[in-house]
């Protein structure tokens, strides 16, 4: 009975992250959550690059076998949402995706070039994921704009052994407000409609790990009645010599 107690506490589970009660109601997941663009987000580094005439200089130097030797720098967008770029200064682009910040600096800088050409990239998106065995956890860095879940967990190796593929939570973190927390379940082929939801940046990708209840009562457990043994064997040879 005491070693059954065991089982509903924090003893025996110590390592077990973001858990959530069995009552917990969880974010909907609907089908915009699929299709929707990644968005800039305070801490993205944006590499921003522009040029004139629609760019008609990338195009020229591609057509002469030139070396085109373009000046790349990157920007920080701050905590409050904006970065600062040359000649404008500060610019909000935390919640813009990638096409929407090109075209809104095009139109910022319009004042200053003809027909201006902007190539934007970000440089450090990263998501975290931990794939059901905590030593395997990782921060991923995405090279595409819309990497989804199932992307995310391949990119890392796959649900690992101890993980449960039918409880996958994807915690989404929102400035000044709760995260939203969204369960998926990747056990079946109706999951690939859930798992094909595009990560944004900061997001965490959390695979519940499996409780191997049995294996960890034993290496827990196993210490305590060792010591047990060994002093109920010492209080057993001290009566025999009295």
């Amino acid at each position: 009975m005491v070693l059954i107690g065991f089982s509903s506490c924090k003893l025996l589970r110590p390592n077990l992250m973001l858990k959530t009660p069995k009552d917990y109601t969880y974010d909907k997941i609907v089908d915009s959550l699929s299709k929707q663009d990644y968005k800039i987000d305070f801490n993205d580094i944006v590499n921003v690059r522009i040029f004139s005439n629609d760019g008609f200089k990338i195009v020229d130097l591609a057509n002469s076998a030139q070396n085109a030797r373009f000046i790349e720098l990157d920007y920080v967008v701050n905590r409050d949402g904006t970065a600062k770029l040359p000649l404008v200064g500060r610019v909000k682009l935390a919640g813009l995706s990638v096409r929407e910040a090109t075209e809104y600096l095009e139109q910022i800088y319009a004042d200053y070039y003809v027909k201006p050409f902007v190539y934007l990239t970000i440089t450090n998106k990263r998501v975290i994921v931990f794939p059901g065995n905590g030593g395997a956890a990782k921060v991923l860095n995405l090279v595409n704009n819309n990497t989804t879940v199932i992307e995310a967990l391949a990119l890392t190796g796959g649900i690992s052994d101890d993980g449960k593929a039918y409880k996958v939570k994807l915690i989404r973190n929102q400035d000044n407000q709760p995260p939203k927390v969204y369960l998926m379940d990747l056990s079946k082929i109706e999951g690939i409609a859930v798992g094909n939801t595009v990560v944004l940046a900061h997001d965490i990708i959390y695979v519940e790990p499996r409780y191997r209840f049995a294996r960890t009562l034993v290496s827990e457990i196993t210490p305590i009645v060792s010591l047990i043994s060994t002093t109920f064997l010492l209080y057993t040879l001290t009566q025999r010599i009295r």
